[in-house]
């Protein structure tokens, strides 16, 4: 049985979740895209675990309860991570981090709590400001393009790019601080332009 679900598509699984509610279909889902999932939601949420397991469960039921709405013109993983995206904006501007559009600036992040074995890179991004951090990630980590970026965050595509610059080169700063002390840093304070 475990070998015949490993050899579905997610739309079989999917249609089989949707109409018969085979829990061994939806678990194999859940298996097949849950780590990648997690690790996206860790990055978007600078690093706190316990609040990315809460947005990875609130996905996975958005999505099943969505799932009969979902039309296949895209892969299950992109619309997975989609649902995310916007769960995790959710939690940035409850937490206060979002970009201030008025202003042209971005509010400092503090540094969660991280662990010492974590490498330094994973601690930049976790300092990265929320609307680097979210391109960053979904460029350079998930492989979207400026124009789906722009498409999923709302944002022009100039726009898009503009924040992966910035970002770049806030990492470069983060990590060029921290290769003396072993640490990547504090948070950072930057403009962002609109050009």
């Amino acid at each position: 049985m475990k070998r015949r679900l490993a050899e579905t598509t997610d739309r079989d699984l999917a249609n089989a979740l949707l109409r018969d509610g085979d829990e061994d279909a939806f678990r194999e889902l859940y298996a097949r895209h849950t780590g990648r999932l997690y690790q996206f939601v860790l990055r978007m949420l600078a690093g706190a675990e316990v609040e990315a397991e809460d947005v990875v469960q609130e996905t996975w039921l958005r999505a099943v309860e969505r799932l009969d709405g979902f039309r296949w013109e895209s892969q299950l993983s992109t619309w997975l991570t989609g649902i995310g995206i916007n769960l995790c904006r959710d939690r940035l501007r409850k937490r206060g981090r979002e970009v201030d559009a008025k202003e042209g600036t971005v509010t400092p992040v503090v540094a969660p709590a991280v662990h010492e074995e974590r490498i330094d890179l994973e601690r930049a991004i976790a300092l990265l400001p929320a609307g680097y951090r979210e391109v960053l990630i979904l460029h350079d980590v998930e492989g979207f393009t400026h124009g789906e970026i722009g498409e999923r965050l709302g944002i022009a595509e100039g726009t898009s790019k503009s924040q992966l610059f910035f970002a770049r080169r806030t990492m470069r700063r983060l990590l060029g601080t921290g290769r003396g002390n072993g640490r990547a840093g504090t948070a950072v304070t930057e403009e962002v332009h609109d050009g």
